[in-house]
């Protein structure tokens, strides 16, 4: 089981990011760099790449919807080089908010546009010319639109690696289906360790069975905050993430189009997620977040004694993770990052 944490900032993310140098030391296999609406992934990978000597460095997540196939390639293929084949690229139709509202573009056939851009990623990195006839993508543009002289190229510059690990954050049946069938990883969110085979058993299995034989085996990305101690003090931490919970389930997406709403209801806790909803969009965010299932809570995260730790790195692995994400909320994060490799090891 590798071990890996989400870069977390507020304000300044090249703090955060200088910080990685000292938990790649301790023992931490990857980064990963989310985007959403704040600063772009690639920039900070890059730095991170500069700063750093073996830690993977991933996109978490890219959207397929705001950058071309083509300039998702060109991304893939530059973060390789200057991280000496370190890169690994998050993929995601993140939600209709941020596609629609701050992107300005439709969100339109999000899993088709998702595969035809990991197949021509693909198809890129072993430098093949560009050719796809897709219901999405046509490369390239066909004679009787624009201009008429596009022609089929290869990238142009000598790629580190001819394939660059893609993985795809999915939650939804369709999605993680397509996910473990043509994806090399997949990310989750919010995962509840023992009701995820409950939740996406038959989806996952579906992919499977149709995946191909040149891949290797799906890899899993998931954990939470870890906290390593006794007694109250240390459980009621749990409270520091009773505010993205809540976020999420209430408040990330609209009434009926939240996707994390419809997984807390798949977790069982249909009644918790309505409240959540109406508290969060009604204003009332504190009162939102006191209603986030402090179960879920212990289940999702590894805070605790150093047995119920341990506890929780063998439910994340028995429900197939393979790559455990942490967030330490200790005073010395990079011992305890040393401290839980020592226990994934």
């Amino acid at each position: 089981m590798k071990l890996s944490t989400p870069l977390l900032y507020s304000g300044n993310p090249r703090e955060a990011a200088d910080q990685v140098v000292g938990l790649e030391k301790a023992g931490l296999d990857t980064v990963w760099v989310a985007e959403a609406y704040g600063f772009d992934s690639p920039t900070l990978m890059g730095y991170l790449a500069a700063k750093t000597e073996t830690i993977e460095i991933g996109a978490g997540i890219l959207n397929v919807f705001s950058r071309t196939p083509s300039a998702l390639l060109q991304t893939a293929a530059g973060l390789d080089n200057v991280s000496g084949g370190r890169a690994v690229i998050g993929l995601g139709a993140s939600g209709p908010q941020v596609i629609e509202g701050f992107h300005g573009l439709p969100y339109d056939k999000p899993l088709g546009r998702t595969r035809e851009v990991i197949s021509i990623i693909r198809q890129g990195l072993r430098r093949e010319r560009l050719e796809h006839d897709g219901k999405i993508f046509t490369l390239p543009l066909p004679a009787d639109q624009g201009l008429g002289l596009g022609k089929p190229l290869k990238i142009l510059t000598k790629v580190e690696r001819n394939a660059v690990p893609i993985w795809v954050a999915a939650l939804g049946d369709a999605n993680v289906a397509m996910t473990a069938e043509v994806a090399d990883g997949w990310l989750p969110f919010l995962f509840l360790p023992e009701k995820a085979g409950d939740v996406w058993g038959d989806a996952l299995a579906k992919g499977t069975a149709k995946r191909s034989p040149d891949l290797a085996p799906l890899e899993i990305s998931a954990g939470g905050m870890v906290a390593i101690g006794e007694g109250e003090d240390t459980k009621k931490l749990l409270d520091l993430m009773r505010p993205m919970y809540a976020l999420y389930v209430g408040g990330m997406g609209a009434r009926g189009k939240n996707f994390y709403n419809e997984l807390a209801c798949h977790y069982g806790y249909e009644k918790e997620a309505k409240e959540i909803q109406d508290l969060y969009l009604g204003g009332n965010k504190r009162d939102a977040e006191a209603v986030v299932p402090t179960e879920w809570l212990e289940a999702g995260n590894l805070v605790g004694p150093a047995s119920y730790v341990k506890e929780r790195i063998a439910a994340f692995r028995e429900a197939g993770v393979t790559n455990l994400q942490i967030s330490p909320v200790t005073e010395d994060p990079a011992a305890t990052v040393a401290q839980i490799k020592e226990w994934v090891s």
